[in-house]
Order: structure tokens, then sequence, then C-alpha cells
């Protein structure tokens, strides 16, 4: 069973950037589809980037589309979100979930696997 753990979030100024990276221990990464998903207070949790698992198609709602990024390294074990043009209404935590699939899942049912968080919050 795979096991999530991430790490970058922090405080940053509107506009910024932030790198998230979650590393995973205990399956075979390269068997996962990966998704980033975010949940700020008092609001349903949302998908935000989603990547196969060879890493060759990506998927973004319209909300991040053209400020985040999604990535992986199968070799490390490490998958990866770029977000550029931080916004104050990205302030939320963000979490790295898993699905065992070649591709990635539209519903965050079907991601099994979670880290913990890692908290973004973006200054106005």
């Amino acid at each position: 069973q795979i096991q999530l753990v991430e790490s970058g979030g922090g405080l940053v100024q509107a506009g910024g950037s932030l790198r998230l990276s979650c590393v995973a221990s205990g399956g075979t990464f390269r068997n996962y589809a990966i998704g980033w998903f975010r949940q700020a207070p008092e609001k349903d949790r949302e998908r935000v980037a989603a990547i196969t698992w060879g890493g060759t198609s990506q998927h973004y709602p319209d909300s991040v589309k053209g400020r985040f990024t999604i990535s992986r390294d199968n070799d490390k074990n490490m998958a990866y979100l770029v977000m550029d043009s931080l916004k104050p209404e990205d302030t939320a935590v963000y979490y790295c979930a898993a699905t065992n699939s070649a591709d990635w899942k539209p519903s965050l049912p079907e991601y099994k696997y979670w880290g913990q968080g890692t908290q973004v919050t973006v200054s106005s």
C-alpha cells in the first residue's frame, strides 16, 4: 500500500510561486496516477491537477489552468505541483493522492491513498 507525504507549503504573497512535493513509499509509484487536491475552509475538496502514471498526460480545471503545473519523477517516487501567479483564493490545504490506475480519475472517491496535506496561504 502506497503512502504519500506532501511538503513545500507556506505563506506567499499574491502573484508569487510555490512548489509542492509529494514523496511516495510502500508501493510501486509508477503504477499509480496522481492527483493534487485542495480544500479551503468550509469548502469541498477539489482536484487542481492530475497526471497519468507515465506522466504523459496532465489535466487541470479552468480555475488553475495556465498557472499550475503537475509533474512526476517515477525514478525518485516523487510528484510535484508548481503553482505560479498565486491568488488569495488559492489558499487551502493541498493534498497529494494516488489511484491505482494508468489514467487519472475525475472523481475524488477514486483516489484511495492520501497524504496528510500541506497548508498554502496566499496573502493579498
